[in-house]
């Protein structure tokens, strides 16, 4: 079927009071794992290309984009591309040409004010061109080795007042919001802050998005889901269950070459990761 809009899929989500799964793609492995994944729940689903991805295949985003764009198109159940965690306005300026009908651009890094600007520009752009648009307030923290922020330290978590001025001021179409999760955790150990959850729900009137969502127990993301999230972004978990298969399987095949062989089985798993993660956000 033709490739759905990410905006159209959350705001449904919302709506119904659920969550669509996103989940960042790295190979062609990773798309046909998602794909295939949501085809066995009958559930759509977001395909995501982060920058980091982006520098992984030597700068260029059209050929895992293309691939997405094709495996998106031969599925059965709606699919749709979202760039993420832009920072760079060149790889923003190339998603309209590229098949995304999203993007999240990625300014938190930088002070309010900086951060508020930056967004504006992207958004009055994205806008220009019928992108959908994700920010950030708050910090998630994790990435690029980075480690978590305490959950004390300035800035850690999402303040529902200046959400909710940044979303007004920024013309956002949706907003991640830190709310105790972190990027690339390895362990489903993270606690999240639901009565702050809950003041930006009724703060905010654009959807909210949970980033770091691998590290996320089961019933935390049951119980985000209920108060409010309607996206919720999943990357490490693909990586775990694709790593952890393909070193099964070499330990036991030691004399094995064809990378055809565990990658399957790879892929396999990372098809029944996205499956039982689409179940717990629908329960």
């Amino acid at each position: 079927m033709p490739l759905a809009a990410t905006g159209d899929l959350v705001t449904a989500a919302a709506e119904a009071r659920t969550a669509v799964a996103a989940f960042n793609i790295i190979t062609l492995e990773h798309v046909e794992a998602v794909i295939a994944g949501a085809e066995s729940v009958a559930a759509p689903v977001v395909l995501q290309v982060s920058e980091n991805a982006v520098k992984f295949r030597y700068g260029r985003l059209l050929p895992l984009a293309r691939a997405a764009a094709a495996a998106a198109e031969s599925a059965s159940v709606p699919v749709a591309l979202h760039l993420d965690h832009v920072q760079s306005d060149d790889l923003l300026r190339q998603a309209s040409g590229a098949g995304f009908s999203s993007v999240m651009y990625d300014a938190a890094r930088l002070p309010y004010e900086e951060n508020l600007a930056a967004t504006r520009a992207a958004a009055d752009w994205a806008h220009a061109q019928g992108l959908w648009i994700e920010a950030e307030l708050g910090a998630v923290g994790g990435k690029n080795g980075e480690p978590p922020l305490d959950a004390h330290a300035p800035g850690a978590r999402t303040d529902p007042a200046e959400a909710c001025a940044f979303v007004a001021d920024s013309g956002v179409d949706a907003l991640a919001v830190a709310i105790g999760s972190s990027h690339a955790m390895t362990t489903r150990t993270a606690a999240l802050d639901h009565d702050r959850l809950k003041r930006l729900t009724a703060a905010l009137g654009v959807p909210l998005v949970l980033h770091g969502s691998s590290g996320v127990p089961d019933d935390e993301l049951v119980a985000a889901v209920a108060g409010g999230i309607a996206k919720v972004n999943v990357g490490t978990a693909l990586n775990i269950a694709m790593t952890g298969a393909v070193r099964e399987f070499l330990a036991a095949h030691p004399e094995a070459v064809d990378s055809r062989k565990y990658l399957s089985v790879g892929r396999e798993a990372m098809a029944r990761t996205v499956a039982r993660l689409i179940r717990v956000l629908s329960a």
